[in-house]
């Protein structure tokens, strides 16, 4: 987000809620529904934003 320059507040703007954003900050989970939905926004794909360990 940072290198795109995108802040929390555009992220609420564009459609993702509090909650799902505290969960972020969290490292808790999210659904697949919120991954896509981050990618489209940030323009970005889910390998760039997902690590399986």
């Amino acid at each position: 987000m940072k290198e795109r320059g995108i802040t929390q507040y555009f992220l609420l703007k564009s459609g993702i809620d509090n909650k799902t954003l505290d969960s972020l900050k969290k490292n808790k989970n999210i659904t697949l529904f919120t991954v896509e939905k981050l990618c489209n926004i940030i323009g970005c794909t889910p390998n760039e934003i997902v690590e399986f360990k």
